[in-house]
This record gives C-alpha cells, sequence and structure tokens, in this order.
C-alpha cells in the first residue's frame, strides 16, 4: 500500500455476523515491490475500504489475503488475490463457490488506464476492456455480469512506452496524494451499488 499507508489511522475491529452477502475484490500483484504500482490501485483502494470498515485483510484463504467486515449492515468478504494478476479469477471463482453467490454479489476494485489519475469508473457489467485480471474473472465465473470500481492510473506517456513497464512502475508522491481522496470514496460507491443504486453512484462518482 506504501505511502497510502500514513494518511488515516486504523479503525477498531467490528465484529461481523451472518451470512457473507458480497464479496469485495481488489486487484494487484502480491509483495511489497508493488506496492505503490498503478496496477496495484485495486489493493490500495481495498486496503482503505477496509480501514472505513474497521477490518484486517490478513486472513490467507482461496489463494487470497482475505478480511471479514461490515458495511451498511451486509457481511461482506474483502480479498486480495496472491496469484497475480493475470491468474485473479481464481481466488475470485473460489471464493463465490464457498459462498455460493452470484457474479452480481462480486464488487472488483481495479486499476484503469484509459482514466487520467484521480478519476473513477463504475460499470454494473461489461467486457473486460483489455485489462487482464478482469479477463480471468470473467473467464473463470463464465459472466461479465458484476459490478466493477475502476481508478484512473493514466496513459502511457507516448505510444511506443511499453505497457507492462507503465502499469508496473510507481506512483509518484504527488500522484498519491491526488489519489488518496478518491480512494475515500470507495466505501460510499461499494454501499450504493449493494444497495441497488448503481446509476446514483455513477452519477456521484463517474
Amino acid at each position: 500500500m506504501g505511502f497510502f499507508k500514513k494518511k488515516q489511522p486504523a479503525a477498531a475491529s467490528v465484529p461481523v455476523h451472518g451470512p457473507v452477502e458480497y464479496i469485495i475484490c481488489g486487484l494487484g500483484n502480491p509483495g511489497s515491490k508493488y506496492g505503490n504500482t498503478r496496477h496495484n490501485i485495486g489493493f490500495c483502494a481495498l486496503d482503505v475500504l477496509a480501514r472505513d470498515c474497521g477490518a484486517a485483510v490478513e486472513r490467507s484463504r482461496f489463494h487470497a489475503m482475505t478480511g471479514e467486515a461490515m458495511l451498511d449492515g451486509r457481511h461482506i468478504l474483502l480479498m486480495k488475490p496472491t496469484t497475480y494478476m493475470n491468474l485473479s479469477g481464481q481466488a475470485v471463482q473460489e471464493a463465490m463457490r464457498f459462498y455460493k453467490l452470484p457474479p452480481e454479489r462480486l464488487i472488483v476494485l481495479s486499476d484503469d488506464i484509459s482514466l487520467p489519475v484521480g478519476k473513477m469508473r463504475i460499470r454494473t457489467k461489461g467486457s473486460a476492456g483489455g485489462h487482464n485480471g478482469l479477463k480471468d474473472i470473467i473467464l473463470k465465473l463464465g459472466s461479465d455480469n458484476f459490478p466493477r470500481i475502476k481508478f484512473g492510473v493514466g496513459a502511457k506517456p507516448n505510444p511506443e512506452y511499453d505497457l507492462a513497464d507503465w502499469v508496473l512502475g510507481q506512483f509518484t508522491e504527488a500522484e498519491g496524494k491526488t489519489l488518496y481522496p478518491l480512494l475515500q470514496n470507495t466505501a460510499e460507491a461499494c454501499t450504493l451499488i449493494m444497495q441497488g443504486k448503481p446509476e446514483e453512484a455513477m452519477s456521484r462518482f463517474n
């Protein structure tokens, strides 16, 4: 999570109850060397959400680091796959099968190079848009009918720039300061989606 860690104190632990109703999955690559990379903004968003919920994402399950929390009165599973980005679907599929949840009960947090840094885009379904993590989730679930919240990480500086080098590159300190207020909207955006109000979430945050 890198410099995002310093911005907000951890919340107190909140007890959970009832069956898991939603899974919220942040996408990224495991390991400290990927902490501030553009491709790991989904992990960063999940970390901020976990703090807002008073949860710790530290239990290893489903090929992911997981934590349970309450959000808007709903029991949610927070997860960060440890499979690396291109195999994110393996972790998601295992958790969805275990809790017997349909794709509509999954919310994915990911990066988007088509959006400038500091912008958010919410969608209720759709193609992977070239994102390998989303592509693998769609493949493993056999469905693209799940909500996703995309965080802008900016386009390549020029067409010749290697895409892998770009998304695995580090955010600058200035970009981190721009991103953190955006990440703090994650809990509210997820809440509106779970309440069946995705259009309101889109109009407020897109």
